[in-house]
């Protein structure tokens, strides 16, 4: 692969995770358009490439975070892991299943929906801190865990991201956690997510474009961890006011760039 490529590769991965550092996500849904729009990657093999870079950062991501929020807390919540999970993980299978057989014409044109989704939930949702008392209880709030659950992980199995988007509001507004438990549970949940993702994407061959742009996947991945470095060092110093309907807006022009790609 030639140099500049990879420099590229790595630029971009960068940019993504100082926004996903600034703004406390992954940066996943910000990659996908990159990959498909810059980079020239079909609507699949874009999918799985980001599923990767995704993985790679959440790996990261949840040790980085021990120092505030110990594995210990983290699996002391073990029955909201086992409650999302009963859903995500099924999600994730049906979701894959499902991109595998849609025409890339389909599958461009149901990414640009879920980006706006996105940008919607970037925008109004990434305000929540949380609340004294889940507003469910007992067998219904089972029910509704698994329900986001399973519509989350079909989301990040969609668009190959890990769902923290989804998955800290679900968290926090559901089950009642403070937001910086929320993030690390939403870690825990979106590894064993996004595994089950890749292990069905597997069976159809489709996980060979990471095999056959190892070297363009590496450059991405040591920058999108780099950056997501840099990203959180400089938390805080950029209002939210100003960012987040910025970022929105950049999601809701990325959608209809990936609605009429060809």
């Amino acid at each position: 692969m030639a140099k500049d490529v990879k420099t590229a590769a790595f630029a971009g991965g960068a940019v993504v995770g100082a926004l996903g550092g600034l703004i406390g996500l992954g940066g996943a849904e910000f990659r996908l358009p990159l990959l498909i729009g810059v980079y020239g990657f079909g609507a699949l093999s874009a999918v799985i490439m980001n599923k990767a870079m995704s993985l790679i950062v959440v790996a990261f991501s949840l040790p980085f975070r021990a120092s505030s929020v110990p594995f210990g807390v983290v699996a002391g919540s073990w029955p909201i892991l086992a409650n999302i999970l009963a859903g995500s993980l099924f999600g994730a299978w049906f979701g894959a299943d499902w991109a595998t057989k849609l025409k890339s014409k389909t599958l461009f044109r149901t990414i640009a929906a879920l980006l706006v989704v996105m940008a919607v939930v970037l925008l109004f949702g990434h305000g929540v801190h949380g609340q004294e008392a889940p507003p469910l209880t007992g067998p219904p709030q089972m029910v509704a865990g698994v329900a986001a659950g399973f519509a989350i992980g079909v989301v990040a199995a969609l668009m190959g991201v890990a769902g923290g988007e989804l998955l800290i509001p679900t968290l926090i507004l559901l089950f009642g956690v403070d937001i910086k438990l929320a993030g690390s549970l939403s870690l825990a949940i979106s590894l064993p997510t996004m595994l089950v993702g890749f292990a069905r994407y597997s069976r159809d061959g489709s996980f060979s474009v990471i095999r056959e742009k190892r070297e363009f996947a590496v450059a991405m991945a040591a920058g999108s961890i780099i950056g997501a470095f840099v990203g959180s060092l400089l938390l805080g110093l950029v209002d939210e006011d100003i960012l987040l309907p910025v970022l929105s807006l950049i999601l809701v022009v990325s959608a209809f760039k990936v609605w009429k790609h060809e």
